[in-house]
C-alpha cells in the first residue's frame, strides 16, 4: 500500500531539488508528480502555440493535445509540458496525477473539468482542504510536488520536504484566509 504526501513550494528550483531527494530516498520515479504555475509554463504554452512571451488568449485546444499526450506518458517527468488548467492557467505538469487532470480536460468539459486538480488530488487521499490550498498555491505562482510513497518511506519523505522549503498545507491555508480567501475557485484570483 502506498499513501501520496504532497507539499507546496514558492520557487520551482526547490520543488526540483526535493524531487531529487525524493528517488535518492527510495521513491520511485513514476510515482512523482510535479506542477508548476510560473513564467516557464507562460514561456512553454506561448511555444506551444506559436505566439511569443505571454499568453493572455492561450488555445485550449492546443493545451488539451499537450495534455493528451502527456497523460499517454504520466510518469515520466523527462515528458515534462504543458497544460492548461481552467482556473490554473497555463501549468508545467508531469507525472501520475497528471493524467487524471489531463483526462478531465479531454474527456468533459472545461465546465466540469475545472475542478480538475482539487478533484484529482482528493481521489487520491489527499484531504480536501489541503487540495484546494495546493490548487491555489499553484495558481499563485507555486509548484506542487505530490508522490505516492510506500508506508514505510512516509516518515522520511515528510522529513525532506521542509529541508526544501516545503510549504505545510494549514499553515499556507490559514495564510490565504486571513487575506479573505476561502477555497479554491475556478475563477481567477483577484
Amino acid at each position: 500500500m502506498s499513501q501520496v504526501v504532497s507539499r507546496l513550494f514558492d520557487s520551482y528550483a526547490d520543488a526540483e531539488s526535493a524531487m531529487r531527494e525524493l528517488e535518492t530516498a527510495g521513491v520511485r520515479h513514476h510515482d512523482i508528480t510535479l506542477i508548476a504555475n510560473d513564467e516557464l509554463a507562460r514561456r512553454r504554452m506561448a511555444e506551444a502555440d506559436g505566439g511569443e512571451g505571454d499568453v493572455p488568449g492561450h488555445d485550449s485546444r492546443a493545451a488539451a493535445e499537450v495534455g493528451g499526450e502527456m497523460g499517454g506518458v504520466a510518469g515520466l517527468l523527462a515528458g515534462i509540458g504543458v497544460l492548461a488548467i481552467p482556473g490554473l492557467g497555463p501549468v508545467v505538469a508531469a507525472g501520475w496525477l497528471v493524467s487524471a487532470v489531463a483526462g478531465a480536460l479531454i474527456g468533459v468539459t472545461v465546465g466540469t473539468a475545472a475542478g480538475g486538480l482539487v478533484g484529482a488530488l482528493t481521489h487520491h487521499g489527499v484531504h480536501e482542504d489541503d487540495a484546494h490550498v495546493y490548487a491555489e498555491g499553484v495558481r499563485r505562482g507555486g509548484t506542487l510536488v505530490s508522490a505516492k510513497v510506500p508506508h514505510d518511506l512516509v516518515p522520511g519523505v515528510e522529513a525532506i520536504f521542509p529541508r526544501f522549503a516545503g510549504v505545510d498545507a494549514a499553515t499556507r491555508g490559514a495564510e490565504y484566509r486571513a487575506s479573505g480567501w476561502t477555497r479554491f475557485e475556478h475563477a481567477p484570483a483577484p
